[in-house]
């Protein structure tokens, strides 16, 4: 097998939209490009409505928006926040930049989201808030969660980084907890390159997290008239993204039916063609529950074990199609062990990490492409 074969199949290509050179011209040649404009208002009608929530404001970053999330909830030193091991450092980050000290839930073994039970033990009178994770776009038990956080007070948060399209219940995921975060990063459904965005379902938190947004100053209030002039009102730092960002999304959001359509026709021939194979390797394919509406983010593979994971992604790369792994657990990692995170902690979250590997999927893939990266799974042999 030859591993300088060039790259046929890449893992992901960020989804191209009609409208976009259009509008990013439309910004360019304006004379207005900070953030806030016209792309940015018509952008984030169009979110909110899709989260169906409360107010959506746009963001530099999921980072940032989750940086904010934090900052609304009034974390601090000395509290505790709650949030699954099996994630991105971003979503411990926001909570370990306020001083907080991050608690690692493990997950369940059929979606991989957060164990509401792991979550249930790890509660105590310093619990000051709860992330949560949609990974891969399925909702987790938000039952279970928001009886929770409700019964202790949590502020319930949701990292929805994966999950924009995607339901619980039919209802959206991003409209349980009183904060959630979007991501619009180049692997995500929807990319600007980096971009989020805030959603915030508690009306109490709307007039600060403006103004957070907003280097802590009342901005917001004074360009809609309400104040004569603006000032330093709060802490803060800048979380607006410039109006081509905007631009950029608000192409691809109104051509979103198009991509999603067919980020889910990927997501179903991996599912049906593979399902032999999968079967006759005892490799796992994701499972989806039955109240659940899932976006086409992502399509994984859990194999045997590390060796097998191992060998599995070698093989498709000597074919020229690329997959990866995924998350390291957070709890394990060089910076965690400052809050004495153990290997067992989280056995499932381990386990996972060692198995997992992701497929090639976006939105831009050719008949061609999949083909090929069909073909060559079902001649690997576990």
């Amino acid at each position: 097998m030859d591993l300088n074969q060039p790259v046929v199949v890449p893992f992901n290509r960020p989804a191209s939209a009609e409208r976009s050179i259009e509008y990013v011209t439309n910004v360019l040649t304006s004379g207005r490009e900070s953030g806030d404009g016209p792309f940015t208002k018509r952008a984030s009608v169009l979110l909110a409505e899709l989260v169906g929530g409360g107010e959506t404001l746009l963001t530099t970053s999921c980072t940032h928006a989750l940086e904010m999330a934090a900052i609304l909830a009034n974390v601090g030193p000395g509290d505790e926040v709650i949030l699954p091991s099996f994630t991105f450092v971003s979503t411990a980050n926001a909570f370990v930049l306020r001083g907080a000290r991050p608690i690692f839930a493990d997950i369940t073994p059929d979606t991989l989201n957060i164990d509401p039970e792991s979550v249930r033990r790890l509660v105590s009178e310093r619990t000051k808030a709860l992330c949560v994770v949609h990974y891969a776009g399925v909702g987790c038990d938000m039952d279970a969660i928001g009886s929770i956080a409700f019964d202790r007070g949590l502020v319930l948060i949701e990292d929805n980084a994966h999950g924009l399209f995607a339901a619980r219940r039919g209802k959206p995921l991003g409209n349980f907890g009183q904060l959630a975060t979007q991501s619009f990063h180049e692997t995500k459904n929807l990319s600007t390159g980096e971009g989020g965005a805030l959603v915030i379902n508690d009306e109490s938190m709307r007039e600060r997290a403006e103004i957070i947004r907003e280097k802590g100053t009342n901005r917001s209030r004074f360009f809609r008239g309400q104040v004569d002039k603006y000032s330093w009102v709060d802490v803060g730092s800048s979380y607006l993204p410039a109006e081509v960002i905007a631009a950029l999304l608000l192409a691809q959001l109104e051509d979103s039916t198009r991509i999603q359509a067919r980020r889910h026709e990927i997501w179903a021939a991996y599912d049906s063609q593979l399902s032999t194979w999968a079967f006759e390797n005892a490799v796992r394919r994701p499972q989806v529950p039955d109240d659940c509406v899932h976006p086409a983010h992502m399509y994984y593979l859990l194999m045997p074990d590390l060796e097998c994971r191992s060998r599995f992604i070698k093989h498709l790369r000597a074919h020229g199609v690329l997959a990866v792994f995924h998350y390291l657990p957070l709890h394990l990692s060089e910076f965690a062990q400052r809050y004495g995170g153990a290997a067992g902690d989280c056995p499932v979250t381990e386990g996972v990490s060692d198995r997992l590997v992701r497929l090639p999927l976006f939105a831009d893939m050719t008949e061609d492409q999949l083909t090929l990266t069909i073909a060559t799974i079902e001649s690997f042999r576990a």
